[in-house]
């Protein structure tokens, strides 16, 4: 056979569900039976088990597991389709980063990951061994390749896969999302067939598993690097492709014809879908019957709304306003107007009774003290008490508020606003806050207007604003973004034009806060580095700033 009918099975599995995940699979593969006469289906990484399935993999219940479900699965086949999919398997005492090709009620060939990453969000190194060998199986008269995910990062498994012989790589993956991320990838599959003269297939899951986004955006580029398909971002589907292997088109590239190029989303609108993604995966995966959050009228609780309903509809979002003294009227206004323009149940529960039996039941202790932020964080954490009861009696999981800024330099408290089970706005700065802000607003009536234009302020304290204690957001973010995300020393941070004694204090905060960000809650990943797993700093530590 000289064309290929092939399924980019771009599904969203759960991590542990070996079951569910199998379930899932079979039933793609019976449809894709009905609409063609020989698919070629082909699923992400390690769908079996999820991915990143993380220490299960060390249970040992797990080699029985993978072979239940490919037995299952190769029982329920008809013999006229192939299935590509991944899975952890053991071979000699060893466990891989398997992908394999199903086909008549057995598994005929079985490919091992050689490109094992170990950096950022990724520790394959820890439970994986690294396979050696190209694998090029014979589908349909087709010698097709198998690699996974990080293969295609490095240039010798697709490569070696050409030189045994493959009219066509097929490349399945779980790779995260960060900003950017699509381009990286079409560039990099482009290189990979231009240097290999083969086409490849990309199929990556979509879905969120705890702090990781998935995109999907799978495609395929010819043996000349064009994008010749693409399937959408953050949306679950099946895409088709038809693969001419004897055919070229006027460059001379094999012909790809089915799905068309689904344009790239402008850059804010991916980093929305990604957090209402995140934010949907989180509570619908672990079984939550919704969320409840503090709304204080301010910016960063006005856009995690937003999204929280975006994600899960009005109907499974409570909003708590909890004003105090400082609370100012246009905050107890904004936050009644936002969540009447989105429908969502809002509550308003005065701290000041609260917050004056702890000052009594403290009177001694604070005695012959002056007033300092410990009253301020009393009032925060007055407030996380309040939300952490209404999760408690109606099984929501409290979404905290602080974005990356906060979340960075320590503006936030402890058992207070970081009080919660997710973070929204975790890897999302507060410049990017107002610019999210201004996107959902393009969409319909949301957010107040007032609410982006005003100073931001906790309001913890009479006429406070955070530019009391903080640089302008501008300034502070592009600091947090050399510093954290690129690894710029504090002297080339200066070098860059910034002010010295704002750097200094700066990056002396980030890594003060780390014992503050290490009990913090999770959040969606939407940066090169985010706080989190792929950024792991100790808490004791006597390293200084220095270069």
């Amino acid at each position: 056979m000289k064309t290929l009918d092939i399924l980019m099975a771009q599904i969203n599995t759960l991590v542990g569900d070996f079951e569910g995940n199998t379930d899932r699979v079979i039933e793609v593969i019976q449809r894709a039976e009905r609409e063609r006469e020989v698919p070629v289906v082909v699923f992400p990484e390690l769908t079996l088990s999820g991915y990143p399935p993380e220490d299960l993999l060390l249970r040992p219940s797990l080699d029985g597991r993978v072979q239940r479900s490919l037995d299952r699965i190769c029982s329920r086949m008809t013999g006229r389709a192939y299935a590509v999919i991944g899975y952890p398997r053991r071979f000699a005492g060893r466990l891989f980063n398997v992908a394999a090709v199903l086909h008549g009620g057995a598994v005929v060939a079985e490919y091992r990951k050689q490109s094992l990453p170990n950096y950022q969000v990724f520790d394959e190194k820890r439970y994986f061994s690294a396979g050696q060998d190209p694998c090029v199986v014979d589908i349909a008269g087709v010698p097709v390749g198998l690699s996974v995910c990080e293969d295609l990062w490095e240039d010798g498994p697709t490569l070696k896969t050409a030189a045994a012989g493959a009219r066509l790589l097929l490349n399945i993956n779980a790779s995260p999302y960060h900003r950017g991320k699509r381009g990286e990838r079409w560039h990099l599959a482009a290189e990979r067939a231009r240097r290999a003269g083969l086409p490849i297939v990309y199929v990556n899951q979509v879905g969120a598993q705890d702090e990781l986004v998935f995109d999907g955006g799978s495609f395929a580029v010819t043996a000349d690097g064009t994008v010749a398909a693409a399937a959408p971002n953050f949306v679950e589907g099946e895409y088709w492709l038809t693969l001419d292997v004897a055919a070229r088109d006027e460059s001379g590239a094999a012909v790809i014809g089915g799905t068309p190029v689904c344009p790239p989303l402008d850059e804010l609108e991916a980093t929305w879908h990604a957090l209402v993604l995140g934010v949907r995966d989180y509570v619908e995966k672990n079984s939550f019957r919704g969320v409840v959050l503090g709304l204080s009228g301010g910016i960063d609780s006005a856009l995690t709304l937003a999204v929280a309903v975006a994600a899960l509809g009005p109907a499974r979002v409570e909003a708590v306003m909890m004003p105090f003294r400082y609370t100012s009227q246009m905050s107890i206004e904004d936050a009644a107007q936002q969540s009447r323009l989105l429908g969502v149940r809002h509550v308003v529960i005065s701290i000041e009774a609260i917050y004056t039996a702890f000052m009594a039941g403290l009177r001694e202790e604070f005695a012959a003290t002056r007033p300092d932020s410990t009253e301020e964080n009393l009032q925060a954490r007055c407030r996380g008490v309040l939300l952490m009861a209404i999760s408690n009696k109606k099984g929501l999981l409290v979404l905290t508020t602080g974005n990356k800024s906060e979340m960075a330099v320590g503006y936030s408290t402890l058992y207070g606003d970081m009080a919660g089970g997710f973070d929204v706005l975790k890897d999302v700065s507060k410049t990017l806050v107002f610019e999210l802000c201004r996107y959902r607003n393009t969409l319909g009536p949301c957010i107040p207007q007032r609410v982006i234009d005003r100073p931001p302020s906790a309001e913890l304290a009479p006429d406070q604003k955070d530019a009391d204690s903080l640089p302008p957001y501008e300034i502070l973010d592009r600091i947090i973004e050399l510093y954290v995300e690129l690894d710029y020393s504090a002297q080339e941070i200066i070098a860059t034009g910034m002010d010295r004694e704002q750097v200094l204090q700066v990056l002396r905060l980030v890594d003060l806060n780390e014992y503050k960000r290490r009990q913090a809650p999770i959040g969606p990943r939407i940066t090169r580095r985010g706080f989190g797993r792929d950024r792991r700093y100790p808490i004791t530590s006597g390293w200084t700033i220095g270069d």
